[in-house]
């Protein structure tokens, strides 16, 4: 009995001093800089979102947070470093639908999304919009979707930043939700995509919204909707995909910052913490909506949920289309 209660003793101990020992730590944290990695080259929408969070989050936590840029295999490269680095919440992921849809799109990935990975939250969504070249006769959605139907399958194309982009998830999306068959052409980024809808070596893409804007504006493109549910301030004359001829469409990017799996909730609190009071301040509110985002901080049980219930979503889009990674 005496031995019993001895070892129950020792075993409280150990788990009090643990407790104290996490709760020590997560009150200290973070005690240095964090880096946070961006999967994907500089100057596109991950990126730039990123850069737009840094500061504002690091004088919230008192800390530099470093933008590191780690690109290649569709985000895959940056976010398996992620996934193996040690869980203590200084190096972090900032990451766009490429998270829920790369599971489906290669045949084998590094890491697990689900199991290796913990959300922070999100950061902002942002819309992209359905462009097509001048010399295309239709003026809106449900012209394009008759013109589209008129012809064979296939015979109209539009073009992506690459094979698994959100540029191609959002083109077929609505190559889904309209029962319609269009030649994807991708590309290696948005830009070239862009000059050869412009040019009208295909007819149509979808662009991040605040890189077509300023074409748009300029009439070197025709912007027929928005992809999201509700008009976008950045181009408030263009209607939503839904209101101008295809309700049930709706495509909103979404960023999320991701963790190590195993890293302390603590820790995990206090980082959402910082960014949810980051993401109040007015000046980068207005940073953010210039750039085509709209802020959006959620709770990282949450987060998680939306990354689960998106990979479902996706899978079920990729495979139905027979889309396969470069």
């Amino acid at each position: 009995m005496k031995i019993a209660r001895l070892a129950g003793a020792l075993c409280a101990a150990v788990a009090a001093s643990c407790w104290a020992h996490t709760a020590g730590a997560s009150n200290a944290f973070p005690e240095r800089a964090v880096t946070l990695i961006v999967p994907f080259a500089p100057g596109g929408s991950v990126d730039i979102a990123a850069r737009l969070i840094a500061d504002a989050w690091a004088k919230e936590l008192g800390q530099s947070v470093i933008v590191e840029n780690r690109a290649g295999a569709s985000g895959n490269i940056g976010m398996t470093a992620v996934a193996r680095a040690e869980p203590n919440g200084y190096t972090l992921g900032i990451n766009t639908m490429s998270l829920a849809i790369n599971p489906a799109l290669f045949k084998t990935m590094p890491f697990d999304t689900a199991k290796d990975l913990r959300s922070v939250g999100t950061v902002g969504t942002s819309q992209h919009v359905l462009t097509v070249t001048n010399t295309l006769p239709v003026a809106s959605v449900s012209e394009l979707l008759t013109y589209v139907r008129a012809r064979p399958a296939n015979d109209l194309s539009f073009g992506s930043a690459g094979t698994g982009s959100t540029f191609h998830m959002a083109a077929e999306l609505f190559k889904s939700v309209s029962k319609t068959q269009i030649l994807h052409v991708p590309y290696k980024g948005g830009g070239p995509a862009m000059l050869d809808t412009i040019s009208g070596q295909v007819q149509m893409s979808f662009p991040v919204l605040s890189a077509a804007k300023p074409q748009v504006d300029g009439k070197k493109l025709r912007a027929l909707g928005v992809t999201g549910t509700t008009r976008s301030p950045l181009l408030p004359d263009v209607p939503t995909i839904a209101e101008s001829g295809l309700p049930g469409y709706e495509f909103n990017t979404w960023f999320v910052v991701s963790a190590p799996a195993g890293t302390p909730q603590p820790v995990i609190d206090t980082l959402n913490a910082k960014l949810a009071q980051a993401l109040k301040s007015d000046a980068l509110t207005q940073r953010m909506q210039r750039e085509g985002f709209e802020p959006l901080i959620t709770a990282p049980d949450k987060t998680d949920a939306m990354v689960a219930a998106e990979m479902t979503r996706w899978s079920g889009i990729v495979k139905e289309a027979g889309i396969q990674a470069n």
